[in-house]
């Protein structure tokens, strides 16, 4: 049978100075107390105090610096990403979107190399291919968006626009189901043409058609 297990001392004291941030003792960017002030305040060892920092530096509310000490960088626990995708309606995801991919498509613009733009080049025949089925067509479509990402040649936007895709794939199958139509001669168009600004080194004309595109989606939801 399962018995409650204690908590470790450290996860108790990170607890308790997370309780202590959220109630504002300790304002955003202030440094906290030395280790000999905090251990006999916690009832903990200067050791389990380390421990209970380290915690709460890796879920982001604290941070240490090199002979500065320890210092506030967030007033509680950031939320999950996954958590927050998950409540997000189509307008937020939409808008998310532009926010990624037109500034993704003006870097690839700039950055795509030849092997980028065959890849760019073959997503979008895939793209073409697939305009029955409204899940392969967000698949494909996702795809197409992806490698124009992967052209920019920046893996922070790589990893947001991945971290993002689940959420974003369930909204767009959403949106495509409520608006019973997708994968029209229009709508691919303006998917050509985005791949053209960019085979054609137009960053600004790239950015253009991406937001445009992806701004009239959100219009219709309106």
């Amino acid at each position: 049978m399962e018995q409650v297990k204690r908590a470790p001392l450290a996860d108790q004291a990170a607890e308790l100075l997370l309780e202590r941030i959220r109630a504002g003792e300790w304002e955003l960017g202030q440094k906290l107390p030395g280790e000999t002030t905090l251990a006999p305040q916690l009832g903990v060892g200067r050791s389990t105090v380390r421990e209970a920092i380290r915690q709460l530096a890796g879920r982001g509310v604290l941070a240490s610096r090199q002979g500065a000490g320890v210092y506030v960088t967030a007033l509680d626990v950031p939320e999950e990403w996954d958590a927050v995708l998950r409540r997000a309606d189509l307008v937020s995801v939409i808008e998310a979107r532009i926010a990624i991919e037109a500034e993704a498509a003006a870097l690839a613009a700039g950055r795509r190399t030849p092997s980028d733009l065959r890849a760019i080049r073959r997503a979008l025949d895939d793209r073409a291919a697939n305009r029955v089925d409204i899940e392969d067509h967000v698949d494909a479509d996702t795809r197409f968006h992806r490698s124009i990402v992967a052209a920019a040649h920046n893996p922070i936007l790589t990893e947001l626009f991945d971290g993002f895709t689940p959420r974003m794939r369930q909204a767009m199958v959403e949106m495509l189901r409520l608006r019973g139509e997708f994968g029209d001669d229009a709508d691919h168009g303006a998917h050509e043409r985005l791949a053209e600004r960019i085979a054609e080194r137009d960053g600004d004309g790239a950015a253009r058609e991406s937001r445009s595109h992806l701004g009239a989606m959100k219009a219709a939801l309106a």
